[in-house]
């Protein structure tokens, strides 16, 4: 059972739809403030619910007391299904640009709070016509896909995931504030007067300044610092920290601490506390397929992917309760045997430590070197020693390099690649195509031709890293989503932040919130929920995801 949601000059309209997309059965209006009520009647029928946008429906939902368990987010939809490989003959794919192609940008720009009152006239007049017009076109395009079965499981994980991002904001992740503010004090003094810098940070400051004797250097500008540095004889072409530890010099030291300290001020000092929690809770704003791999985004200046171990620990359980964090070890890799079918990857990785396998298996001798030879395989490496070991783990593992050098030398050629569910890589733009073609034109130089070759061999590295990267994010999102649905199941009739919620997700690591007595079923959960996920992508592959699960009262502690 689908039902539409979309808004009308008179009201909100709810429209029960056929599964290929067609109208069925009566239209029931409704006002703006009745809208809750409604949506909670109709749930107890276990519908799909269809709208437009996810992060537009479904916070006032949730801060008006209701859940709901499915939807078709149509946007994020459509955004797959016009670019991937499996549905590139539908009507849909070949049609020309409309609004539904206006892109994660919108949503990375719509500010923090949602309302159901601030759309434009335009929106609000096209919406019936638009949305039941777009879901009988998304039927029709995954009908006629290449493997509907595929392309359907990711729109279903990404609509999941859309609804799992607006839960996780309207719950928050617990955070104290006195804990954070004692961090920076102990990183970097008491909090100064605006316009200031922090007594700590100014003290290394002028160490700094001492050991470069430039008296008036201001470290945060990279010329200036690029500068600086060139009179004291380091002759670098960077400011960035990895290639300052190269360095051997008095300065280096406190440079690289000034640089630590600087970005925590920055990233997460006193303004990012006052700006992103409120009432003892962060609420991560994250934008779901916000990156061309289907990576999710943040927005909203919280950097909700990017807490750096620091601040960890002031995000602290509420009394009663504990944090289960779950992350997913060596995904990537992991990924990579599962996609190829490299039965011998996967025999490595059965033990635990994939990387300890690699090495047990011959193919290197140390762990990092097993390390560093599945990165440059799933980053292109060609020189260093990534580019040293490729040979040997092409040896070992021939269908897991020759699938990731497939992919790069599509890429190269300007071809997409495909993720497992279907999810593709953008083609190349028009300057690409025409550094190209100009490398074989009858006036073309050398230097075209090196040009155009250094340009596919970097689109070639995209597309290697797409697949695994992409697959990975689809393994996330499944993750997620057979967990949203086991601690729905178990939660009976209460409230979302009353029993067991995910509150953080980064990549390849989720976080739990719940009562203290339910973390056994809650780690059962996320385990069985990674092993579902791994089924549903890959079936019987003898390939696992274990996961490395921590109990904490503070965040800080999982690692």
């Amino acid at each position: 059972m689908f039902v539409a949601v979309f808004s009308s000059p008179e009201g909100i309209v709810l429209q029960q739809l056929t599964d290929d997309g067609a109208v069925d059965g009566a239209r029931q209006d409704v006002a703006l403030e009745s809208l809750a009520a409604s949506v909670a009647d109709l749930e107890r029928q276990h519908p799909r619910w269809v709208w437009d946008d996810t992060a537009r429906w479904y916070p006032p939902l949730l801060a008006a007391g209701v859940r709901v368990q499915r939807c078709v987010d149509l946007r994020l939809s459509h955004a797959i299904l016009r670019n991937s490989s499996l549905t590139s003959g539908s009507a849909l794919a070949t049609a020309p640009l409309s609004s539904w192609d206006r892109g994660a940008l919108e949503r990375i720009e719509r500010p923090a709070e949602h309302t159901l009152f601030d759309w434009d006239e335009a929106e609000e007049h096209d919406a019936e016509e638009d949305t039941l017009a777009e879901f009988s076109d998304q039927r029709a395009a995954i009908i006629g896909a290449d493997d509907p079965a595929r392309i359907g499981l990711l729109l279903a994980a990404e609509s999941a995931g859309a609804l799992v991002a607006a839960e996780m904001m309207h719950a928050g992740l617990p955070w104290r504030e006195d804990i954070h503010n004692a961090i920076l004090e102990s990183h970097l003094g008491a909090r100064p007067a605006p316009g200031q810098r922090p007594a700590l940070l100014e003290a290394m400051l002028q160490r700094l300044r001492t050991e470069l004797e430039a008296p008036s250097l201001n470290p945060d500008s990279p010329s200036e610092l690029l500068k600086a540095l060139a009179v004291a004889g380091l002759m670098v072409t960077s400011t960035r920290s990895w290639e300052l530890k190269k360095l051997t010099h008095p300065a280096i030291e406190p440079l690289l601490e000034y640089k630590k300290m600087s970005r925590l001020l920055t990233a997460n000092g006193w303004h990012w506390l006052d700006t992103n929690v409120r009432n003892g809770r962060f609420h991560p704003e994250y934008v779901p397929g916000g990156v061309v791999t289907g990576r999710w985004a943040s927005t909203g200046g919280g950097g909700a992917l990017q807490l750096p171990k620091q601040i960890r620990g002031a995000v602290v359980a509420d009394p009663g309760w504990k944090f289960v964090v779950a992350d997913a070890s060596q995904l990537e890799p992991r990924i990579l045997a599962a996609l190829s079918g490299d039965r011998g990857m996967a025999e490595a990785g059965s033990a635990g430590d994939l990387y300890a396998g690699i090495v047990a298996s011959g193919a290197v001798e140390t762990r990092d070197e097993a390390k560093v030879a599945m990165l440059g395989a799933m980053y292109g490496a060609t020189s260093g020693e990534g580019g040293r070991l490729m040979p040997r783990l092409a040896r070992a593992y021939p269908r897991a390099i020759g699938l990731v050098e497939e992919a790069a030398r599509a890429g190269e050629r300007g071809e997409v690649v495909t993720t497992r569910l279907g999810r593709s890589s953008p083609p190349p733009g028009t300057a690409w195509r025409a550094t190209q073609a100009d490398a074989y034109g009858d006036t073309a130089t050398e230097a075209d031709a090196s040009r155009a070759r250094g340009q596919a061999r970097s689109w070639g590295r995209f597309t290697r890293n797409f697949i695994v990267q992409g697959t990975a994010a689809e393994w996330a999102l499944c993750w997620m989503a057979n967990l949203r649905r086991a601690l729905h199941d178990g939660a009976g009739d209460s409230w979302l932040t009353e029993s067991p919620h995910l509150v953080f997700f980064m990549h390849d690591e989720v976080v739990v919130h719940t009562p203290a007595d339910r973390v056994a079923v809650v780690e059962a959960a996320i385990r069985t929920a990674a092993e579902d996920a791994g089924r549903l992508l890959f079936g019987a592959l003898p390939v696992t995801f274990p996961l490395t699960v921590a109990i904490v009262d503070d965040y800080g502690a999982a690692k």
